[in-house]
């Protein structure tokens, strides 16, 4: 019997240092593969086949498959490694379908009033401790919009990423790809100076562009407390994500025309079937259009 466990922690090794995957994506991969040792301690087909029958019962699709996900790649590694000299999915039936889930978005309007109600707050603040942070909030919102960015991308920003003169924002994505993001809006790369010319020691002391009162970088989950707070004082009832913005920001470019090949390079996407599913909700958008604006609705014929 193949001892697949004592490769395991060289296969962590691979995807950190080779692979370059997250901390949070090496964990995720830790926790399945251990599951996977209490189902089995076989790599057979047989174990993936009972594996695979086991995880349909247990857990819904998406989480499925994220599993499922980390066995393959384990695998692949065995035989990369020619450790292994089959693979053990061969001839095995490995989709599973998931209901699709159509992104939520944040209305335009929203959006503005988002925006529009974080710049009246660097008004109103009435001490520099308040300006720092309400100018900073302003630039987070505006960044979320802009760019498309997700908010661990963002909040994880260094001073040398940000370049307001030529006006671009250079995000390190999922295994560590990088991708730069122009900024053509002078509003937004207005609000990103200020930022930075107010919090100049402060970036330059935690390395990281946006930082929170106790010199450190500004937490995902500080941005999310940010906009609920927001969203209540300014009376917007929807409950908003900072991933909304990133929805909105792709959906609302493909309503624009804007081709998909350039959406997927903006989000960050390794596969285009990703980002299809803003065609769907677009397509939504376009039956609401119809039934709602088509002239034919207004006709009343005898």
């Amino acid at each position: 019997m193949f001892e697949y466990q004592l490769f395991v922690d060289d296969f962590f090794n691979y995807c950190q240092f080779h692979k370059k995957l997250s901390d949070k994506t090496i964990k995720a991969y830790q926790i399945d593969m251990s599951q996977y040792h209490d189902f089995s301690n076989e790599l057979t087909k047989e174990s993936i086949w009972n594996y695979i029958e086991y995880l349909n019962r247990r857990y819904k699709p998406k989480t499925a498959k994220r599993k499922l996900a980390t066995l393959k790649a384990f695998i692949h590694y065995l035989l990369m490694q020619d450790l292994i000299d089959y693979n053990p999915f061969d001839k095995i039936e490995t989709i599973i379908k998931e209901p699709l889930m159509l992104p939520k978005t944040i209305p335009l309007d929203t959006i503005s009033r988002l925006i529009s109600f974080s710049y009246k707050q660097i008004s109103l603040a009435g001490t520099d401790y308040q300006l720092k942070c309400a100018v900073r909030n302003a630039a987070i919102i505006e960044l979320l919009f802009a760019t498309g960015g997700r908010v661990a991308e963002i909040c994880t920003l260094h001073s040398e990423d940000v370049d307001v003169l030529g006006g671009t924002v250079k995000f390190y994505g999922k295994g560590s790809k990088e991708r730069i993001i122009p900024i053509e809006n002078q509003a937004v790369l207005s609000i990103l100076n200020r930022y930075r010319i107010m919090n100049k020691e402060e970036i330059t002391s935690a390395k990281y562009f946006f930082v929170n009162k106790f010199g450190n970088r500004t937490t995902e989950q500080s941005v999310r407390n940010m906009l609920n707070s927001y969203c209540a004082l300014c009376g917007i009832e929807l409950h908003v994500t900072p991933h909304m913005f990133r929805h909105s920001f792709a959906t609302l470019l493909l309503e624009e025309d804007v081709d998909i090949r350039y959406i997927q390079r903006m989000l960050g996407h390794s596969s285009i079937t990703t980002t299809q599913i803003y065609t769907h909700v677009t397509s939504a958008k376009q039956k609401e259009i119809i039934k709602t604006k088509h002239p034919r609705n207004k006709l009343k014929i005898i």
